[in-house]
């Protein structure tokens, strides 16, 4: 019997869970404008441990959402995860944060393309086929009415994520399908993490850095009069 705690905090939905062998036990998140994460996640953490009737020495392993997304989110939930790992002396592991949202969509035929918001008209976006499997690879990518032409022109392709949001007024294609305001959730990657567990597929935990993707570029502060 394993259970496993996940956490995403890649977007504004700062999001925790366990998972026992597999199945969701507890979940906790929680969307904000604000990014509440700072604040939230350790109360999560404790949260779910009670939720599910266990204790954190009880935990056989931890995963987190390892990017593309908000640089601030990512650089919270993995020191988080990395010193839960430490303390508890339990294996780190790390999915995708485009690969956990992929699975908020179901299709019958064609391409989940998940998107995740990166600012102006840019998107972090992956392509998977109706099993999950990767079709191409993660990159950030400028939307403009010609992209993601080769999906579309094959069949329906779902666009799922905060970042279909973008596409919706410029991508047009009979082919094109949205689901917006949707987030990648700690709820879906208790299956993704379990098989990682079973498999042994696991980060080091000293090293790990999060998928950021593209260099972090700040803004000055504004000058004080």
């Amino acid at each position: 019997m394993s259970y496993i705690l996940h956490v995403e905090t890649s977007t504004k939905n700062c999001s925790v869970s366990i998972g026992k062998s597999g199945v969701l036990v507890a979940l906790e998140e929680l969307n904000t404008e604000g990014y509440s994460h700072a604040e939230k996640l350790h109360v999560f953490f404790e949260d779910v441990v009670n939720k599910a009737g266990i204790s954190f020495s009880d935990l056989s392993a931890v995963c987190v959402g390892k990017g593309p997304g908000s640089y601030t989110g990512l650089r919270i939930g993995v020191s988080a995860v990395k010193g839960l790992c430490f303390a508890l002396n339990i294996p780190m592991l790390a999915i995708e944060s485009l690969e956990i949202l992929s699975r908020n969509a179901v299709v019958a035929n064609g391409y989940i393309l998940p998107l995740l918001d990166a600012r102006r008209m840019e998107v972090y976006s992956a392509v998977f086929d109706k099993d999950y499997k990767r079709v191409r690879e993660t990159q950030a990518e400028v939307i403009d009415a010609n992209s993601f032409q080769e999906y579309l022109e094959d069949g329906p392709v779902l666009f799922v994520g905060d970042g279909a949001e973008k596409c919706k007024d410029i991508v047009q294609h009979p082919n094109a399908h949205f689901i917006e305001n949707s987030f990648p959730s700690a709820k879906e990657m208790v299956g993704l993490a379990f098989d990682k567990f079973t498999a042994n597929d696991t980060v080091d935990v000293a090293y790990f850095e999060p998928f950021y993707l593209k260099d972090f570029v700040g803004t000055k502060p504004k000058k004080r009069n």
